[in-house]
């Protein structure tokens, strides 16, 4: 079940059998899970915030068992997924895009925005998905300001 979970149902596993490596595995979860974000949009930062929470406690969980010595295996995504929903909270549209864009670049080049590296240092399950939250404060932030802006 951790397996499945971790993987956000299969969706870090497809580039690996698609092309045999795992690179490029967090932008397709968290692709995947911008459609569930944006399905949720309509009901409102409630439900979108409780999701967001959910898929954390989830991430923690499914990720413990494979965060051995630090790792943090490409085919696990759940992270990204949780990233994804929190950089989303309260967004739909062009800012909810935005803000993904933002969580991803925030989460792949983590040594430019300040709290990330230090959320990956945390131990197992918690670090693996401590810093795709912190990168998703950083979408999110983006995206609020993008909607703040937009007529």
């Amino acid at each position: 079940m951790r397996r499945l979970v971790a993987s956000w149902f299969g969706s870090g596993l497809l580039l690996r059998r698609l092309r045999g490596s795992d690179a490029g595995s967090g932008t397709v979860g968290s692709a995947v899970t911008m459609a569930l974000a944006l399905a949720l949009a309509p009901l409102g930062w409630p439900v979108q915030l409780a999701a967001a929470l959910a898929v954390a406690v989830l991430s923690v969980w499914a990720a413990a068992p494979f965060a051995e010595n630090g790792s943090d295996p490409g085919w696990v995504v759940v992270d990204e997924a949780a990233g994804t929903l929190v950089a989303t909270v309260g967004l739909a549209s062009v800012p909810a895009l935005v803000a993904w864009a933002v969580f991803r670049i925030a989460d792949i080049d983590k040594r430019r925005f300040p709290g990330v590296v230090a959320a990956e240092a945390m131990p197992g399950g918690w670090g693996v998905t401590a810093d795709d939250l912190v990168a998703g404060l950083y979408g999110l932030a983006a995206g609020w300001i993008t909607q703040a802006l937009l007529p």
